[in-house]
C-alpha cells in the first residue's frame, strides 16, 4: 500500500526533475543563446520552489515510509543530477 506522502513525494520528485531539464536545456541556451534572460529567471524560481518542496516532502514521506537515511541520501543527490530523480522514483 502506497502512502499519501510517498504519493506526493513522487509527484513532485518528477515534476522537480522535468523543471530541472528545463532549465538546463531550454531556458539556459535562451539566455545564453539567444539573450533571453527572463526565461532563467522563470524557470530558475520554479525550479527553486520545487526544489524546496521535494526536500521538505521528503521528511514526512521518508518517516511514513520509514526509508533509511542512505535511501534519503539518495534521494537528495539524485535531485542534483540531471536526469537523476527519474532514477529514483519513490
Amino acid at each position: 500500500m502506497i502512502n499519501k506522502n510517498v504519493k506526493r513525494f513522487g509527484i513532485i520528485n518528477t515534476v522537480e526533475g522535468y523543471s530541472y531539464l528545463i532549465l538546463l536545456f531550454v531556458a539556459m541556451p535562451l539566455k545564453y543563446l539567444l539573450g533571453v534572460a527572463i526565461a532563467v529567471k522563470v524557470a530558475g524560481m520554479l525550479h527553486g520552489i520545487l526544489f524546496v518542496g521535494l526536500v521538505a516532502l521528503m521528511i514526512p514521506a521518508a518517516l511514513e515510509a520509514k526509508w533509511k537515511f542512505k535511501c534519503n541520501i539518495l534521494f537528495f543527490i539524485a535531485s542534483l543530477i540531471p536526469f537523476g530523480t527519474f532514477y529514483t522514483r519513490a
